[in-house]
């Protein structure tokens, strides 16, 4: 009976042996599990310490870096750049002046959090109100400028709704001009039509901020102050949130965070959304926006600045600007449209602007033609030179993401498509008919 005994033991420290390597590759999967919950993967290696990343290009919208960048998210203070846009917007279509005179009501006074304590009953300039929400992030200044837009605050974050939904920002929620969590609200005044938190994703947000630089450059006139006083009286003047400020280069306490040709754009710092950024920077005639979510720490010791300088450097390190279509350039098997009733049956088109890309250092793309659209088929003389006279869209393989895209670019007329006189037509109308006629009997004895 023994001599079964030593099988069993060997079988059993091979047993043993077993269960400790499942132990130790399941401590292993936990570790790493846990770690890429709370960072996502980062294909280009920089090692982010965020919940969600992406850095944009600017001019064009092209996409450089993501990281987790459609997961929607709290995006604290960074919500006010909607309002930022929306009360831009409504100044330039002439409803609101800069210099228009508001009266401070009672929402407004209940906001907490970052705020120049406005009391019921003040009054301010619009635009000493946007300074405070532009650069101090000031709760009680958004709050009064949505209302006084909208009427009430919560009509205005359905007109931040619409307008993502407008932008392009497909996973955007607003409940508030703020970025506060619903609790944090005044009680009172607490959205009852419009459900949920304020979210927005990382691509949410910098096509947010695309837009604000796009239509209202302007803007980067307010973003980049370092500090204000709001009111005379005041002892401390209202300070930029936005420590990675070129300006801050001077500051020995923020120094350490200054980054060369940032000018913008917004903070955002709650417990729930953690610490946010949304910056720009321009540097030799390249600006790009970069987005972070989600980044863990205090809202003071600066590591979302830190982390916004990696996608920063990342961008204008390792991509430059190519143009791979020039502007005024015929579009090769589509160099003329045709046209009725001018003087010639065709006129010469070109590319109205250039198609230019950031490409990564040292390498190219191949962009081809996929579509050319006639703004008419055909077109009608009289065609002046420089008119719109169609679109061609090009098709390329992104760089950055391997993903393929696509842009569209106007074609206009390269010269004058003159009206044909009443005897051209005629003639050609004749010679049209007759050769019709023609094809008609060919295809008889076909």
């Amino acid at each position: 009976m023994n001599r079964y005994s030593p099988p069993v033991a060997r079988s059993s420290s091979r047993s043993q042996r077993f269960v400790a390597l499942i132990l130790f590759f399941s401590l292993l999967l936990m570790m790493f599990g846990s770690r890429s919950a709370g960072a996502a993967p980062d294909g280009a290696g920089l090692n982010l310490d965020v919940k969600s990343a992406l850095l944009m290009d600017a001019a064009t919208g092209q996409v450089l870096y993501e990281n987790n960048p459609d997961t929607a998210l709290p995006p604290a203070s960074m919500t006010k750049m909607m309002t930022e846009y929306l009360v831009f917007k409504t100044i330039k279509e002439g409803k609101l002046s800069w210099d228009q005179v508001i009266t401070v009501q009672e929402n407004a006074a209940l906001q907490v959090g970052s705020r120049v304590f406005l009391a019921e009953g003040d009054k301010h300039t619009v635009e000493d109100l946007y300074k405070a929400m532009a650069i101090g992030s000031a709760n009680d200044a958004t709050v009064q400028l949505a209302e006084t837009v909208a009427g009430s605050e919560e009509a205005f974050a359905k007109m931040m709704n619409e307008t993502a939904k407008q932008l392009g920002m497909t996973n955007a929620h607003f409940i508030n001009s703020t970025g506060l969590d619903r609790a944090d609200m005044p009680e009172k005044y607490r959205p009852t039509s419009i459900d949920g938190e304020t979210v927005m994703s990382a691509r949410d947000t910098a096509t947010l901020a695309y837009h604000i630089l796009k239509d209202y450059p302007e803007f980067l006139d307010y973003s980049k102050i370092q500090s204000f006083k709001f009111r005379e009286r005041d002892k401390d003047e209202v300070t930029n949130w936005d420590w990675m400020l070129e300006s801050n280069k001077d500051n020995p306490y923020l120094r350490k965070f200054a980054y060369p040709g940032v000018d913008g754009l917004k903070t955002g710092h709650t417990e729930t959304a953690g610490n946010c950024f949304t910056g720009t920077s321009l540097q030799n005639g390249t600006r790009l926006i970069a987005v972070v979510m989600g980044v863990p720490g205090g809202n003071n010791d600066g590591k979302r600045f830190l982390e916004t300088a990696k996608l920063f450097d990342y961008g204008f390190n390792n991509f430059e600007k190519k143009t791979v279509v020039e502007a005024k350039a015929a579009v090769p098997d589509h160099e003329s449209l045709k046209v009725k009733k001018g003087a010639h049956k065709s006129v010469k088109a070109v590319t109205a602007t250039d198609v230019t890309l950031m490409l990564p250092k040292g390498k190219a793309t191949d962009v081809t033609v996929s579509e050319v659209k006639p703004a008419a088929d055909p077109l009608v003389a009289p065609i002046k030179q420089g008119d719109k006279v169609g679109t061609v869209t090009y098709t390329y393989k992104d760089p950055a993401s391997q993903k393929d895209k696509s842009v569209t670019v106007d074609l206009i007329a390269a010269e004058d498509a003159k009206k044909a006189g009443w005897f051209k037509l005629l003639l050609r109308a004749i010679g049209d008919f007759f050769a019709g006629l023609f094809n008609g009997i060919v295809d008889l004895f076909k």
